[in-house]
């Protein structure tokens, strides 16, 4: 529901933050990672995720776009909630966690708290081609002013597509266009020859 929060940082502690936008304050949960990388900032831009329980309704908040995503694969596995994952990301960091995923490193999944052997291998098994298939880069925020081609391929690889993939794809376009291409018609282009 909400994308991200953009605002004054009133309050800030290690487990939550008070954003205020547009009159309204924000209880916004974050990790550790988040906090750490917040630093003394009096304004802030919080990527977010609403949990919509029947009880609650919650906000956690994430310092960049590359946590988000590590944070949605991870409470998309079986027995792994919001609150296991905000553990996860405050214990070590989200590119430590993909590695460990990635790698297989179940040993080092499973020395997170509230994480046992069973739900390391489930995280491991679940999420490990899905990672490799994105890549590292996925955790590193995209540029603010992207170029046509960095659009395309950002909106490939949100289609399923492989980053190499879709790069390849992209540059033969590139090659053998004639003229300026506008983003939709690169990935029509791209998409007829994946």
């Amino acid at each position: 529901m909400y994308a991200y929060i953009d605002g004054k940082l009133t309050f800030k502690c290690p487990t939550y933050v008070v954003v205020e936008a547009g009159g309204v304050g924000y209880h916004i949960n974050i990790s550790l990672n988040t906090y750490t990388a917040l630093g003394s900032a009096e304004r802030c831009k919080i990527y977010t995720w609403l949990h919509v329980k029947e009880d609650a309704h919650t906000l956690y908040g994430f310092s960049d776009e590359g946590e988000r995503k590590l944070f949605l694969h991870l409470i998309s596995v079986s027995g792994i909630g919001p609150t296991t994952c905000r553990m996860m990301l405050s214990s070590i960091t989200p590119v430590e966690i993909q590695q460990a995923i990635v790698n297989a490193d179940v040993a080092l999944i499973q020395k997170i708290k509230g994480i046992g052997a069973k739900s390391a291998q489930r995280i491991v098994l679940e999420l490990q081609d899905k990672l490799k298939k994105e890549g590292i880069e996925s955790l590193i925020s995209m540029p603010v002013h992207n170029t046509i081609k960095d659009e395309a391929l950002s909106a490939l690889i949100m289609l399923g597509f492989g980053k190499q993939v879709a790069e390849k794809a992209l540059d033969n376009v590139i090659k053998k266009a004639e003229g300026d291409l506008t983003v939709e018609q690169m990935i029509k282009i791209a998409l007829k020859n994946l």
